[in-house]
């Protein structure tokens, strides 16, 4: 199917936009004229650069999805990872693409966020060492030398990680690289990396010729989670809950298209991004999309596992991350997802 998705596809999705915005403006939000005639402008942050995490969003923005559903989509690539979230909670962007772990963490400091769709509802977040590094379990980490990006959160997981192994972060030397994970391993500066992604480091190690071995974190006793969420202000929540329905629903609609053509979703990622390797995004991209959806007829689009995330709340709050354990109401809505939850 073509980038504007067929005629009669197009007009049942306008059909399906038309009645989702008089259901939400029957509920009291604001009346704005939202329709693929006068498109809304909606500021969305980005978690990082543009990469193969962004493949739903951009395949959505390039098919003209977002259009159909009357918003005038505009991502913005932040500073630094930390700023999406202090963007949406200060009111700037509509809505923030950020992890569960900083919506727990911003929660706990008294900012309104709350999530509102999964992007990527598993962790990617990895322990990395390679063939040749005498590390075959992570019992042989000792006496070797860690990479990490430095993130308080992930220094709480380092520790569960080697604790399950009886092993202590005293018996491991710990670097702190902050952006620098891939360069630390490849030059052997270290043994093995806290930090990199399944989807992205693990890619382009295997890519260079290397052999690495990856484990997400859900694997070796983390409880786990979401990794990428949509988050919005949740003080202008009801006022905005129409457009960001209307955006969840096209970004399924984007993530759906990129899966069935990932050749067409590498594209949409490269015209987006800036100086990135075809060669690499590509195979990113083809990692990436499976984690997108959720199995079929298990969940809507975008579901977060209330259950999921106390758990994971209540890991932070044993290592002294968070000072409260929040409820879950109050950090995440399944409310605004595509479909109804069973």
């Amino acid at each position: 199917m073509g980038p504007e998705g067929g005629r009669g596809l197009r007009t049942a999705t306008l059909a399906l936009v038309v009645a989702v915005a008089a259901l939400a403006a029957g509920c009291g939000e604001k009346s704005e004229d939202v329709s693929p005639g006068n498109p809304q402008p909606f500021d969305v942050a980005l978690d990082f650069y543009v990469n193969a995490d962004h493949a739903g969003l951009y395949e959505a923005i390039d098919r003209g999805y977002f259009r159909d559903a009357g918003l005038d989509v505009h991502p913005q690539v932040p500073s630094d990872p930390s700023a999406p979230i202090k963007e949406v909670a200060a009111g700037r962007v509509d809505l923030a693409i950020s992890y569960e772990p900083e919506v727990l963490l911003a929660h706990d400091q008294g900012l309104p966020v709350k999530a509102v769709a999964a992007v990527v509802p598993t962790p990617l977040t990895s322990l990395i060492w390679l063939k040749g590094s005498g590390i075959r379990d992570v019992k042989d980490l000792r006496g070797k030398t860690i990479a990490t990006a430095g993130i308080p959160y992930q220094a709480a997981y380092l520790q569960t990680i080697l604790e399950r192994s009886g092993l202590s972060t005293h018996d491991v030397n710990v670097v702190n690289v902050q952006q620098g994970l891939l360069p630390a391993i490849l030059s052997g500066r270290a043994d093995a990396m806290l930090g990199g992604f399944l989807n992205v480091e693990g890619v382009d190690l295997r890519l260079r010729g290397k052999v690495p071995t990856v484990i997400p974190v859900g694997r070796l006793g983390i409880p786990t989670y979401d990794e990428l969420v949509l988050v919005a202000n949740s003080d202008h929540l009801n006022d905005e809950t129409q457009n960001v329905r209307l955006f969840i629903a096209a970004l399924e609609r984007g993530t759906k298209a990129a899966v069935t053509d990932p050749t067409s979703a590498t594209k949409a990622v490269l015209n987006a991004g800036k100086g990135l390797s075809p060669k690499f995004t590509a195979a990113e991209v083809r990692k990436t999309l499976p984690l997108l959806l959720p199995r079929a007829g298990k969940r809507p689009y975008g579901y977060m596992d209330p259950r999921q995330w106390q758990r994971f709340a209540q890991f932070f709050a044993d290592h002294g991350l968070i000072k409260a354990l929040p409820s879950t109401g109050d950090v995440l809505t399944n409310d605004l997802l595509p479909g109804k939850i069973p």
